[in-house]
């Protein structure tokens, strides 16, 4: 970490903190709004509805910010609309103060996840290897959060609300005093142009399909797996765990993987053979029934993300080049994020043989990432 630049120190922990915040509030929200505020069961699911879709529909929106505005703006304009959003939810009581935390959240995500990743790879030196870096601190604010959030809700949940808030104003004044602008480089079109050139771009179509396996399988850990967690144990409580081993994996083993994989291998290859290794890990609960081919599985899921993650991400920003890093990101997201939806649906659809269906798209997208490795060269 010492070797970065220090405005890429500082993302990486404002990526820590934007975790920690996070999860120290969103899984108990349901809770929340079901239990202390008395709301049925579907208005709870339009609220966390709303939020998932204004942070999954508009991630182009804030992809494009980042471009035309400067990564560091958008930025700092994200952190500071989840502050608000957070603290909406502290007070809200109603239905519409609900809806509009619920979109001033989600749009916040929408806003900072491209234009963080836009200003990384602008500025790392060490490609996959800074991302690396960074899966680890979004990782440990993923344990973190629950766990302060645990913590708060023995007093209330507004208390936990206002602290995720306060999180994350202290992240907005932090980046508003220290993080530098860059230059904004023009992308000499509209930015309806910036979307028709990612559409038209079929290297860029044929990576993001291949790759959105990685996040349809990366789903099942809050699908598959805990349903054949709470089936094998008899208790929700199993569910937990599933998450600490994947945690505590990525913490300790994500930078030595990648930078192995940097020494041995090339950067389509090792997004492969992570996809490779996500799929076969369902083998385990598909075919021996018990807790321990569930953790197979979940370590199958934590390995293969360590290996193809950090150069997926490297990989979109020289797709994106100098002046369209933002947008690319934004539509890699998009993109991918319908298609693991609709997978979702439909391994959710076929019920007990959906460990089977995951198992069978790890390996087929891998397929898909060799093929078109060998097709076509790396993006300079």
């Amino acid at each position: 970490m010492r070797e970065l630049p220090w405005a890429v120190r500082l993302l990486l922990v404002n990526q820590f903190g934007v975790n920690t915040g996070f999860y120290l509030l969103v899984p108990y929200l349901a809770g929340h709004l079901t239990q202390d505020l008395g709301l049925s069961v579907a208005a709870t699911g339009v609220v966390l509805g709303v939020r998932n879709l204004s942070q999954q529909g508009m991630f182009l929106v804030g992809g494009s910010a980042a471009d035309r505005l400067g990564a560091r703006r958008v930025i700092i304009a994200g952190c500071a609309l989840r502050t608000v959003g957070f603290a909406l939810f502290a007070f809200g009581v109603t239905v519409p103060l609900l809806l509009a935390a619920a979109v001033l959240s989600g749009l916040a995500g929408a806003l900072f996840n491209p234009a963080v990743r836009a200003y990384i790879a602008a500025d790392a030196p060490g490609g996959a290897g800074t991302f690396a870096l960074f899966n680890v601190f979004a990782q440990a604010g993923a344990l973190c959060g629950p766990l302060l959030g645990g913590v708060l809700l023995l007093v209330d949940f507004r208390a936990a609300a206002l602290t995720a808030a306060a999180i994350f104003a202290v992240l907005t004044l932090a980046q508003t005093l220290v993080l530098p602008a860059r230059d904004v480089p023009p992308s000499g079109a509209s930015v309806l142009g910036d979307w028709r050139r990612c559409l038209a771009d079929r290297r860029f179509l044929a990576f993001t399909l291949a790759l959105s396996g990685m996040f349809a399988l990366q789903n099942q850990l809050y699908l598959v797996l805990p349903l054949a967690a709470e089936q094998a144990t008899g208790t929700p409580s199993s569910v937990a765990l599933l998450f600490l081993v994947s945690t505590v994996a990525t913490l300790l083993f994500q930078v030595r993987i990648t930078k192995r994989l940097e020494a041995a291998t090339s950067p389509g290859r090792a997004m492969a053979l992570g996809l490779a290794v996500m799929g076969a890990g369902f083998l385990a609960p598909a075919l021996l029934p018990g807790l321990l081919p569930v953790l197979v599985a979940v370590l199958a899921l934590a390995f293969g993300v360590m290996m193809a993650q950090p150069f997926v991400y490297e990989r979109i920003s020289r797709f994106g080049g100098e002046s369209l890093t933002g947008t690319y990101f934004g539509m890699f997201y998009l993109v991918s994020g319908m298609v693991a939806a609709a997978s979702t649906a439909l391994i959710g659809w076929v019920g007990p043989a959906g460990a089977a269906v995951c198992a069978a798209i790890g390996p087929a997208c891998a397929t898909l990432v060799l093929i078109q490795e060998r097709r076509t060269t790396a993006p300079a």
